[in-house]
């Protein structure tokens, strides 16, 4: 059976996008956004690629 990432409708902040990492991935949603926190202060690459997979990752059905 293959995976699909999605975001989340359920587990969701502001776009599902980190929700939707850790069910892919199968860990804590919050790992997943303090990582994703941790990246905006490191560099703005992590807001970038934020915003990209906001706008192309499919919402789950």
């Amino acid at each position: 059976m293959t995976r699909k990432l999605y975001r989340s409708r359920v587990d969701r902040k502001l776009w599902g996008v980190c929700g939707g990492l850790a069910k892919y991935f199968n860990i804590d949603p919050t790992v997943v956004r303090v990582i994703a926190v941790i990246s905006l202060f490191v560099g703005s690459l992590g807001f970038w690629i934020y915003i990209v997979m906001a706008l192309a990752v499919p919402l789950e059905s």
